[in-house]
């Protein structure tokens, strides 16, 4: 029996041995690690995250330092604020001819009604948008088209007779003016090229309830096989744009103008969420064109063309494969004629930009300046040739 219990001892010195020289050092060096930890956690960052949870203000000021090209406005009253004071109302009244009764046409009856007017005035409404302090105002052309008088009312409360100083039926823009000081106008954006998704604002004056303002996207971009006008380019938005809204300015986020609000897409006669405007660099040369010359210059080449489509190639026995703009009339002497051009060559390039639909080739064309070089690149007899046209001036067609 003594054995056993003098065994037990043994083991019982052993064991206090072994807490004396590991267990008390272990416990001691992960104490002085956790005060460490606690007294200097930025020597451990792994663990001050776990042990340190952001509270929401911090959270809040996290997401506040974000890119700033992920985080929205809450509001465009700034932007609203520097555009509208310039976009006014417009006030138009045209004679319009009433259509008389076959009746009248009778000698013997119209002895009794000849005191019966068949004219009758016809007022309508529209917005503009006031480009610079000399009181030059954008509009659209079918805003004024036949009006014998026009007056426009500011966004300040004064209203004044505006004079036509030259319209363009072709892009559907006309330029009016108004003598007034102290103007305010508007800035063309200059934050770079519109993009689709960026945010844009529509001020005017809807059904003539006075200045609105609608916010949307811009949806698309180069619209122009429409049939709305001879030239179209156009920015697609789903921004409403309705009735009275013609003229007015379609805004970016900065209050800057990226275009004038000019026609919708619709079969109710309101907004369907697919407005279209003219791009503002586009109105600017049109507004400097008519303000220095009367009207608007555009290049001209003297060109008929039309789109490769497969049908057509097969149709006058061509490759299917081919792309780009069959030439189909040429004017005598004209610029396309004099560089080389015959019909039947299929234009592949004009300036290095791809030639595939006809409307964009006409609104690279009227771009132009007269006089200025355009090079095209053609195929003919299944060869691709080059030549170089000098554009001359496209003459206003008659109204």
């Amino acid at each position: 029996m003594s054995d056993y219990q003098h065994c037990g001892k043994e083991k019982m010195r052993q064991s206090n041995n072994w807490l004396t020289l590991y267990l008390i050092p272990i416990l001691l060096g992960l104490i002085i690690a956790l005060l460490i930890i606690l007294i200097k956690p930025d020597w451990f960052p792994q663990f001050s995250r776990v042990a340190h949870s952001p509270s929401i203000s911090e959270t809040q000021s996290q997401t506040n330092t974000s890119s700033p090209e992920h985080i929205g406005p809450v509001s465009y009253s700034k932007a609203v604020g520097i555009a509208a004071p310039a976009v006014v109302n417009i006030f138009t009244q045209r004679v319009v001819k009433q259509q008389q009764h076959p009746l009248l046409n009778n000698p013997f009856l119209r002895r009794f009604f000849n005191n019966q007017p068949n004219e009758r005035m016809q007022s309508s409404l529209g917005s503009g948008v006031i480009m610079n302090q000399a009181g030059y105002i954008l509009t659209n052309h079918h805003v004024i088209a036949g009006a014998s008088e026009i007056r426009v009312a500011l966004h300040d409360g004064r209203e004044v007779p505006a004079t036509l100083i030259g319209s363009d039926a072709e892009v559907d823009l006309a330029v009016l003016k108004v003598n007034l000081m102290n103007l305010p106008f508007i800035r063309i954006a200059e934050q770079g090229p519109l993009n689709i998704g960026d945010v844009v604002l529509a001020i005017g004056n809807p059904f003539g309830v006075g200045q609105t303002v609608t916010m949307g996207i811009v949806s698309a971009l180069g619209r122009n096989q429409l049939g709305l006008n001879t030239y179209e380019d156009y920015i697609q938005t789903d921004a409403a744009i309705n009735p009275g809204n013609s003229g007015g300015a379609l805004i970016n986020a900065h209050g800057e103008l990226v275009g004038i609000n000019s026609a919708i897409y619709s079969k109710s006669g309101g907004s369907q969420g697919i407005g279209f405007a003219i791009p503002a660099n586009s109105a600017a040369q049109v507004l400097a064109d008519i303000t220095q010359f009367g009207q608007t210059i555009r290049g001209w080449m003297g060109i008929e063309v039309q789109e490769a489509t497969p049908a057509l190639l097969t149709s006058i026995g061509l490759p299917t494969a081919l792309e780009g703009l069959i030439v189909t009339g040429l004017s005598l002497n004209g610029p396309a004629q004099q560089s080389g051009l015959m019909i039947g060559d299929i234009i592949t390039s004009l300036n290095n930009k791809d030639s595939f639909n006809a409307k964009s080739a006409m609104n690279q064309i009227g771009s132009l300046r007269p006089g200025e070089n355009i090079s095209i690149e053609f195929m003919r007899s299944g060869r691709l040739q080059s030549t170089v046209a000098i554009a001359g001036k496209r003459e206003k067609p008659s109204q």
